[in-house]
């Protein structure tokens, strides 16, 4: 029998769904792992005896006389410093032909941080892109999603902000990855000389789409053993949480579950929180911060996962392609940081805020311009000069592929004030105006 004796078996599956289950069976628990007819199989649901199994890899040809072992433990990963430089599967188990990993094993999902042991983020992470460094700033312990037409390059954001991002560890939870995305990544990773500080697990598209939900707690449990255990800054890259919601969805229609809004399952709010809810700043200095892909359907923000995703996170970063200057610009009108004000005009100069302020109602000015324009009236000097300035902020700050630091935004920013306006055009405090205005126009 050797271990098989606390992994309890049986031979009698009393109903079998397109991926679950179900059977009588004592002392199992809640997200455990099994075995059935050979396949991996998880514990979704259990009432007194009675027992479902989320079959990863789906039911077909399994017979009602199928053996079903318990493991008796849900998922787990083991930690170490090994973890760094490494790719993993939906399990934990290494995809780059390296050795298994030597560490402690950890139970993965489990509950977030203790809240007296959080504090108030107050750490910037910059990030390189002004759209979001400049107009956005990003904050240590923050949760923030990328809202993204599925057409935009949101992977190569991902692995640019991975690879600028001030930080000691870098978490990617690629979930529904196209072969060209995988290797995308590791290639780019690889030739940054970056891998140390990497973390990647992966499930592809060519894998069951269940299996993606193992990714976000993989992910997390290596991020809590570095941000917690070693107290590191570490960024948890998730991408894309809509695959992560479909594979939900589709695990819940399996199991004839009552659909709610966009046929979301209803528990739709509290899988997604339970994932971001992991964000933390540790009093220590250790911090988890998450930033997530959601692919749009043509744009629409209602739909039932970006809509529960804006109630949980702390803001939105929206990508879009802007017409004028052909670049992909970081939206400075759908993005939000909500925890920007914790670090703006603190951790970074004086002018951070008057300067985003200027350069976002200027660039609201140049659209009013372009309206005027598309309904056939006649456009003043001031509307043509916010058209010319929209094009230059859109290519030297908004696009994603500017990479600058913080100080060289606000300067580029007080450059193209100087080309295009008066200083009081801007709008900004005196004081300011007389410390940073350039002398040459």
């Amino acid at each position: 029998m050797g271990n098989k004796a606390y992994q309890r078996t049986y031979t009698k599956l009393q109903a079998i769904t397109k991926a679950t289950v179900s059977l009588e069976a004592e002392n199992v628990t809640n997200e455990e792992l099994a075995t059935v007819d050979g396949r991996l199989a998880q514990v979704v649901k259990t009432k007194g005896k009675n027992v479902t199994l989320q079959v990863f890899s789906g039911t077909e040809g399994i017979a009602t006389n199928a053996e079903v072992s318990f493991h008796g433990a849900p998922p787990t990963l083991k930690v170490s410093d090994e973890l760094a430089g490494r790719f993993f599967n939906a399990y934990g188990k290494p995809i780059d032909g390296g050795p298994d990993i030597e560490g402690e094993e950890r139970q993965t999902g489990g509950p977030s941080v203790n809240p007296y042991k959080r504090r108030q983020p107050s750490e910037l992470i910059p990030t390189g892109i002004a759209g979001i460094d400049l107009n956005n700033t990003l904050v240590s312990g923050q949760k923030i999603p990328f809202f993204a037409d599925p057409d935009q390059p949101y992977n190569k954001v991902m692995a640019d902000v991975a690879l600028r991002a001030d930080v000691d560890k870098i978490i990617l939870g690629g979930m529904g990855l196209t072969n060209d995305d995988y290797l995308f990544f590791r290639h780019e990773f690889e030739a940054a000389g970056a891998l140390d500080r990497i973390v990647c697990f992966i499930n592809t598209t060519e894998e069951p789409p269940v299996e993606r939900l193992l990714v976000p707690d993989m992910a997390l449990t290596a991020a809590e053993y570095f941000a917690v255990d070693r107290n590191e800054k570490v960024l948890v890259l998730l991408t894309d949480m809509t695959l992560y919601a479909d594979a939900l969805s589709i695990v819940s229609n399996r199991m004839d579950q009552i659909p709610s809004k966009d046929s979301m399952p209803g528990s739709l709010y509290s899988d997604l929180a339970k994932i971001y809810e992991k964000a933390v700043q540790l009093p220590d200095g250790g911090s988890i911060t998450i930033i997530a892909v959601t692919t749009l359907n043509d744009g629409d923000i209602t739909h039932a996962i970006p809509d529960n995703t804006g109630y949980i996170t702390e803001g939105q970063l929206f990508l879009r392609a802007d017409a004028d200057s052909g670049c992909v610009i970081v939206d400075p009108f759908r993005s939000l940081s909500r925890l920007k004000q914790l670090v703006q005009g603190k951790k970074t100069r004086e002018d951070h805020s008057q300067v985003m302020n200027a350069g976002v109602r200027l660039f609201a000015d140049a659209q009013n311009a372009k309206t005027k324009l598309e309904n056939g009236f006649d456009l003043s000097d001031y509307d043509l000069r916010c058209l010319d300035y929209a094009k230059d902020y859109a290519t030297r700050l908004l696009s994603i592929d500017v990479n600058i630091k913080i100080d060289e935004m606000l300067d580029t920013a007080w450059e193209l004030f100087a080309r295009y306006f008066s200083p009081a055009e801007t709008g900004i405090k005196q004081n300011l105006i007389d410390r940073y205005w350039p002398e040459c126009r």
